[in-house]
């Protein structure tokens, strides 16, 4: 398994490190963001979406579960499943429908959407260490074993 692992200063260093992802990721291609509530995972889904492209706001979709994003031909879909008590709750959205080979989709929570989404391409860990965040992003595909040695 190919990791990456590093601390990040400040906000400024999360959003730095999700464009630099950014600047290799092609879909179809499936993120999942752990961590606990404030740790990043929205903050590093800011710095991916704007260096697709995105010029407004990035806010966390916690209350419309999914913010949807049409950047130069691909569907960029982020997912906060924090709120989500029961999976089949996400059937009912239609989620299976988001993860198509256009689309490259980060899931925050993804353990609250099990057998339900995609598999993962990556898994992203932020922690608290003290003032700091440790990032540690984890390929779990080979397209993610690409997208990590590009880090190192």
């Amino acid at each position: 398994m190919t990791q990456f692992v590093t601390l990040l200063e400040d906000e400024a260093a999360t959003v730095a490190l999700g464009k630099q992802m950014a600047g290799a990721m092609t879909p179809p291609l499936t993120v999942y963001l752990n961590g606990d509530l404030g740790a990043g995972k929205t903050t590093f889904s800011r710095g991916v979406i704007q260096h697709l492209g995105h010029q407004g706001a990035v806010k966390s979709p916690t209350y419309a579960l999914v913010e949807s994003y049409e950047i130069k031909g691909i569907d960029v879909f982020h997912f906060d499943l924090y709120r989500v008590a029961d999976p089949e709750e996400l059937e009912f959205m239609g989620i299976r429908d988001y993860f198509t080979p256009n689309s490259i989709c980060l899931v925050e929570w993804p353990e609250n959407g099990c057998g339900l989404i995609a598999e993962a391409d990556l898994q992203i860990y932020i922690s608290y260490k003290g003032e700091q965040r440790q990032i540690s992003i984890e390929a779990t595909t080979e397209l993610g074993q690409k997208l990590v040695s590009k880090l190192k």
